[in-house]
């Protein structure tokens, strides 16, 4: 799966790291509900780290359509509040 970080680029990521990804998905979103801005500052950086250190980084100049598209790491507990799916960011 092609995932894109907003502000980043894309990476490549086998679809067999969703499951620990939504883990860390689930944690964010618990803590977007419960109005944690530390604990979804920290969540979020673990989170795109873990997309970093998973996936392989395509070419800036590869324009593949993303199937999932990640906040950058300077959004507001607000702006990913506005990219959640019932499932968090990352469905399933």
């Amino acid at each position: 799966m092609v995932v894109r970080i907003m502000g980043e680029g894309q990476v490549r990521l086998a679809d067999s790291h969703l499951a620990d990804l939504n883990k860390l998905d689930d944690e964010l979103l618990r803590e977007m509900q419960n109005g944690d801005g530390p604990g979804f500052r920290r969540t979020l950086a673990a989170l795109l780290a873990k997309v970093r250190e998973l996936g392989t980084p395509l070419p800036d100049d590869s324009l593949e359509p993303s199937e999932l598209i990640l906040p950058s790491s300077d959004a507001t507990l607000e702006e990913v509040r506005d990219l959640l799916s019932d499932d968090g960011l990352i469905p399933g």
